[in-house]
């Protein structure tokens, strides 16, 4: 690994163990050395919520100066990846917690705030275990038939059914995985990913549109067949962009809005 690095004054980063990839050499000191971060993180080395070592001590596992590591890891804190916490270091970000834990849930009620609404009231509708079609392999980065497993669940909002979704994870990556567990979980679902399976995901995408129901979705719903909703849907990635889970979700906005903040 330390030959991708180019020639520098600052020295050349030693292997981390194990292949990896890495930027390529062409790329600035900062940008290799947060690509060995994350090399680090995407295999476990530091799980979320727990502290990475200092600056100066990746500077010297690196054979890099400390104003080198401190820009990459302004950058892996830039995307939330991990999260600096004045006098205590820095800290491998997690959806536990408390302001990021809806960081990918942008409904909020028109009354009020989530923080006065509560979390949401979660039914799980079915959770099974089927074979990927090519749409949802392409989707999900696998080939068609492999395993996959589907959610079907009810967010509800101070008892008001609000969300219907549908989740597809890879069935490898997430074996075990039953409905009670997502049931019984009283913390954030991405939380519980992280931690029962490893799995965290760092960033998503999603498709917006309006849409009608049909007369099933709008009875879990508990609207009027002809009520517009939202479409949501999501493809969430863990680290180096690998897709963890597509999920599609159905929205009411007559008492809440999808929000979203641009910079």
């Amino acid at each position: 690994m330390s030959s991708l690095l180019p020639p520098s004054t600052e020295g050349t980063p030693p292997a981390s163990g194990g292949a990896a990839t890495v930027t390529p050499a062409f790329s600035p000191l900062y940008q290799q050395i947060k690509g060995l971060i994350l090399h680090s993180l995407q295999h476990g080395e530091w799980k979320p919520g727990e502290a990475i070592p200092s600056e100066i001590e990746l500077a010297a596992r690196f054979r890099v100066s400390q104003g080198t590591v401190r820009k990459a890891i302004d950058e892996l804190a830039a995307e939330n990846l991990v999260t600096r916490r004045q006098g205590k270091g820095t800290f491998v970000a997690t959806h536990a917690e408390r302001q990021v834990q809806y960081r990918f849930l942008k409904l909020l009620p028109d009354a009020g705030d989530a923080s006065e609404e509560g979390p949401a009231q979660r039914t799980i509708l079915e959770c099974r275990r089927l074979r990927a079609s090519a749409d949802m392999a392409r989707s999900l980065a696998l080939r068609a038939g492999d395993s996959v497993i589907q959610i079907k669940r009810i967010l509800s909002f101070v008892g008001v059914p609000t969300i219907l979704e549908d989740i597809w994870l890879p069935g490898q990556a997430f074996k075990g995985l039953t409905a009670e567990q997502l049931a019984h979980y009283q913390g954030p679902t991405y939380a519980m990913f992280e931690l029962d399976f490893g799995v965290r995901m760092v960033r998503a995408e999603e498709k917006i549109r309006a849409v009608l129901p049909d007369e099933t979705q709008a009875q879990w719903l508990n609207v009027p067949a002809g009520t517009p909703l939202l479409s949501v849907e999501r493809l969430a990635y863990t680290y180096n962009d690998v897709p963890m889970e597509l999920r599609r979700g159905l929205y009411r906005t007559d008492t809440h809005h999808y929000h979203n903040k641009l910079n």
